[in-house]
């Protein structure tokens, strides 16, 4: 009998053994295994993490984890298999001796997880978990061929990276669990932001859904986190350079347990270990406002809180609009006119993807340069640390604005000449008084020439009908003969039904644009300037001058315009099928382009700007072509359109330059986004990025690859190099019966959006290649790639300047030359 009980006794000595045992390292050999009477584990030197399969509380699935050894209850801080949890205790987590993967297997053999294969020709040894809570494979000399921290979950740990690595495009970025207790991921990312300025963000969804924006680092601290967020026991550090962008908090003492989580609402929470009370604290005791939430007030505002109120301002020279409850400028900035700066104090800096910065420029420096540019909007100083340096800048609205209790910066916003500032209601009521005193005498002295009917004027009545409004026309149509109809104003806005909302097609830079009837059945398009529009008269006369003149199947006609007081507008055939965005970029409308269709599309652009580049005697270029501006006619028939920003050369120009530069993002070649340098070949990069869109269905400014960060140009050139190309439709696209056709439709996209000019094909070359099997070269990198600095190189400065990314379709300024 007692030897029977020793034996019982000695049986659960050996299981107790059993249920705790653990391992220093796993191996090809030794694996790491669950099981329901056996939980092995992989422990970190000191006993500070542990590794192994676990089941949240409340659940019965099992998920390989890493976790606070010594911390009760169970602080999790990544895990593996989020998406495809096991349902028993049969999983393996094996080490493959030849690639270094590991994987997760179920018991019947079944791979449920794994991890990358290395990139070295190292042999791994063994698997390890270091005492930062970093699980790594390790080669022979020590080497990590591959670590956790690389893939993070929804904890951040000291020493590890979110960013980019601009070298291999990997980005890291915490997401957040789906519920406390469930780890599949939830809705929220918090990462850092690499367009413009790098700042970190909290998005909801998607990349581009910003929900919290903690900003951009300013050499002592984030812009929006205030001193007393931080903890004295550790600091962050933000670094940039030509191979890597992150964000890293550090310990000053080893000894603290410090983790800054992703909750499942969406907030970032900084926790440090009390070893007194045994929970986990936050060092940051007070309350988040409602200025925390990003665009709080919305564009061109600033959000400030005061004790317990919280209210919404505009910015100086801005005015509330309470039709939409935002707030636009009373007076357009004009280079030309002495703008001028007003200096906010204690401020949180905006958004800054859409900036500019150069490091070594003084803030005086900055000023002058912001103020020579016509379409800088503010600057602020870079680097508050020391005596402070550097330049940043803003190109577009000011978005999350908010003043800050402490540790706030100075802002620099761009307004009208203090005079006109001052006088600014006054000016722009005597400037509409005059301007319908002007076109009353006109319309008097002409009003036999207008009627209810159209009436085709030749170029001595026009240049007569516009003498009270400019002198541009004497001189343009000394040397062209222009025959086009005037249209009554009252005739127009019958046939459109007093251009009511039912009638309105859609909205684009000029203005909103209406579909009209006119008596005798005809269907026209109508764009009407907006009165707020950033352009104006003289992209309206462009227009007119220049599409006029061109006749071609592949270019929207105008038929007419008409000028009544301060109302402009331009009357064009209409196209019953919108604009090309309208269906490749809509799931459901995609479907009813074929690939003949896309390619018969593809094909029309081209011709069209062919036409425009070289066959027209006027030698145009658009330099605003996009899918929006793409029209379909009844027959899915491409015809371009909008040319209010195009310019004619000579036919011995190759190239021009401007300081106001202005188009559409994600269509702007590199060296007119950057230097204002515009030639044939900026047209044949927007035609490029377009074949892109056709052949993909995506959009190049909306796209961002989840795992390399990269717009779609990006990701097609990464696929490119990889001979992975037909991986850019997506498993929802058909490729046909031909998919070398589609094949050769990229190549020639990329042919014409590489980063040098003259590396592009003009669009001769391109009509030729569509229409022929002739043999082509390889594309090199494409403009607005972030695998190097191309801005940088550009503009012969140390600073980084990405691709901006716009959800605003309409034409738009950027940046000007230097």
């Amino acid at each position: 009998m007692e030897s029977f009980e020793m034996f019982g006794v000695c049986l659960l000595f050996l299981s107790l053994l059993s249920m705790s045992s653990t391992l220093e390292m796993i191996t090809p050999t030794q694996p790491l295994k669950d099981g329901a009477n056996e939980n092995v584990t992989l422990v970190s030197t000191n006993g500070t993490f542990e590794a192994g399969f676990f089941s949240p509380a409340n659940s019965g699935s099992r998920y390989l984890g890493i976790w606070y050894k010594t911390i009760s209850p169970r602080t999790v801080v990544w895990v593996a298999n989020k998406e495809t949890p096991l349902q028993d205790h049969s999983g393996v987590l094996e080490l493959d001796r030849d690639q270094g993967i590991l994987s997760i297997k179920s018991g019947t053999g079944a791979k449920i997880w794994s991890s990358n294969a290395s990139h070295t020709r190292s042999k791994p040894v063994a698997v390890e978990l270091l005492e930062s809570g970093n699980m790594v494979v390790k080669d022979g000399h020590n080497n990590f061929l591959w670590q956790s921290f690389d893939y993070p979950d929804d904890t951040l740990l000291p020493g590890m990276k979110l960013g980019m690595n601009l070298k291999t495009g990997h980005y890291r970025a915490l997401r957040s669990w789906k519920s406390l207790n469930d780890p599949t991921p939830g809705e929220f990312s918090f990462g850092v932001d690499t367009r413009g300025l790098p700042q970190l963000v909290i998005t909801k969804d998607s990349n581009d859904n910003i929900v919290f924006r903690p900003g951009s680092w300013n050499g002592v601290r984030v812009t929006g986190v205030p001193g007393q967020r931080t903890h004295p026991l550790t600091k962050s550090l933000f670094v940039m350079n030509e191979d890597e962008i992150y964000y890293e908090i550090q310990l000053l003492n080893s000894s603290t347990k410090l983790r800054s989580r992703l909750v499942p609402q969406g907030l970032q929470m900084r926790l440090i270990w009390s070893d007194e009370s045994k929970i986990w604290d936050t060092p940051y005791t007070g309350s988040f406002d409602e200025c925390e939430r990003y665009g709080m007030c919305g564009a061109n505002t600033i959000c400030n809180v005061s004790g317990a109120n919280q209210h919404c301002e505009c910015l100086s020279g801005f005015r509330s609009n309470v039709a939409d409850s935002t707030c636009e400028r009373i007076i357009p900035l004009d280079c030309n006119k002495g703008d001028s700066f007003k200096k906010y104090e204690g401020m949180k800096l905006p958004d800054t993807s859409s900036s500019w910065y150069d490091k070594r420029m003084s803030l005086e420096e900055c000023q002058k340069l912001c103020l020579s540019n016509c379409s800088c909007t503010a600057y602020a100083q870079l680097d508050m640390s020391a005596n402070g340096s550097g330049c940043l800048q803003w190109f577009n609205d000011i978005v999350d604005f908010r003043i800050l209790a402490q540790d706030g910066q100075d802002f620099y916003l761009r307004i009208t000449a203090s005079k006109l500032q001052d006088h600014a209601f006054n000016s722009k009521i005597g400037g509409i008084i005059l301007g319908c005193t002007v076109f009353i005498i006109a319309i008097v002295v002409f009003g036999s020439i207008l009627c209810l009917k159209r009436n085709k004027l030749k170029q001595t009545d026009l240049i007569q009908f516009q003498v009270a409004e400019t002198n541009y026309w004497k001189d343009k149509n000394k040397k062209d003969d222009i025959d086009l109809p005037i249209f009554d104003f009252l005739y127009i806005s019958n046939a459109t039904n007093n251009f009511s909302e039912s009638n309105k097609l859609g909205q684009g830079g000029f203005g909103p644009v209406y579909k009209g009837i006119l008596p005798d059945g005809q269907e026209i398009a109508v764009k009407r300037l907006s009165k707020t529009s950033g352009q104006g008269l003289d992209e309206f006369k462009n227009e007119v001058l220049l599409i006029a003149k061109l006749q071609h199947r592949n270019l929207v006609k105008l038929l007419g315009c008409s000028i009544h007081q301060d109302e402009r507008l331009l009357i064009y055939e209409f196209m019953p099928n919108r604009s090309l965005d309208y269906f490749i970029f809509d799931s459901t409308r995609s479907t009813s382009i074929d690939w003949a269709k896309r390619f018969e599309i593809i094909d029309g652009i081209a011709r069209g700007l062919l036409y425009l580049h070289q066959d027209s005697r006027l030698n145009i270029i658009h330099r605003d072509l996009k899918t929006s501006n793409v029209l379909l006619d009844s027959n899915m028939k491409p015809k371009i359109s909008d040319f209010g920003i195009a310019r004619t050369f000579n036919q011995d120009q190759d190239e021009a330059n401007t300081n106001k530069v202005m188009g559409t993002y994600g269509y702007m070649p590199p060296e007119y986004a950057v230097h204002g340098s515009f030639s044939v070949k900026s047209d044949v990069f927007s035609f490029g990025v377009i074949v892109l869109e056709i052949i993909t269905g995506r959009k190049n400014r909306g796209f961002r690859d989840p795992h390399n960060e990269l717009n779609l140009l990006g990701h097609a050139w990464r696929l490119w190099i990889e001979k992975r190309p037909m991986e850019l439709m997506g498993e929802s696209m058909d490729t046909g019966d031909d998919p070398s056709e589609i094949l050769r439709y990229i190549h020639i996209g990329l042919l014409c959006v590489q980063y040098r000019p003259e590396d592009r094909s003009n669009m001769s070359s391109v009509v030729l290649v569509l229409n022929s099997e002739k043999l082509l070269p390889e594309p090199s990198q494409p403009g607005f790639y972030p695998g190097r600095n191309n801005l940088t190189t550009m503009t012969d400065s140390s600073s980084r300047n990405l691709d901006a990314y716009s959800l605003n379709e309409m034409s738009e300024t950027l940046l000007e030359a230097r």
